[in-house]
């Protein structure tokens, strides 16, 4: 008796082993802060992204976010997403996040679970992209802020290039950590955005 989830070469049908897999979440690796060029394909990236997220978790909204999600802004690499999830879905999106293969945070500022990170990568183009996936209540003043900061990168190149020579500035005193980096540019953020 032939199994229900396999089809044979005579049915016209492909085996579902022989189908193409959704993208993976892949392993994210960790290293120190580093100044990377702008990359064009980042925004793709983040795009193959969102549309993965979004359709293993329907109840999310997600958005790019950060230098990657800026033209021409130059930075750590990393692409930065922000998830949004109703009231109430905060501990199912956690489990519906790491059941799609991200991961909890090992290094850096490590976020707590009332306001998780999660980490991961993604291949694109070749190339492997590494995730950062803030999960963040629809009813939080935050997602305003994440989203006044990146437009306002967006609309005014005078504002992107101070924040990029403020990460060159950064990197350039020695600050390597990804905590110690996140904490010292947290400052012009904060200007940017008038928060204290």
């Amino acid at each position: 008796m032939r199994s229900p989830h396999r089809t044979s070469a005579r049915d016209g049908e492909q085996r579902p082993s022989a189908m193409k897999p959704v993208a993976p979440i892949l392993p994210y690796a960790g290293s120190r802060t580093g100044y990377v060029e702008y990359d064009p394909r980042a925004a793709d990236a983040a795009a193959q992204a969102v549309a993965l997220i979004e359709s293993a978790v329907p109840w999310l909204k997600v958005e790019h976010i950060g230098s990657t999600a800026v033209p021409d802004c130059a930075g750590k690499g990393i692409v930065d997403l922000m998830a949004i999830y109703p009231e109430g879905k905060l501990a199912a999106t956690r489990v519906a996040i790491d059941g799609i293969g991200f991961q909890h945070q090992t290094i850096g500022h490590i976020f707590p679970e009332d306001r998780p990170m999660r980490v991961g990568a993604i291949r694109h183009a070749g190339k492997r992209y590494r995730l950062h996936l803030h999960l963040i209540n629809a009813n939080s003043p935050e997602k305003e802020s994440l989203r006044r900061f990146r437009d306002a990168l967006r609309v005014d190149p005078a504002l992107r290039d101070a924040y990029q020579a403020k990460k060159r500035a950064i990197l350039l005193s020695g600050l390597r950590e990804a905590k110690d980096y996140t904490h010292a540019k947290g400052e012009f953020i904060n200007s940017v955005i008038g928060q204290p």
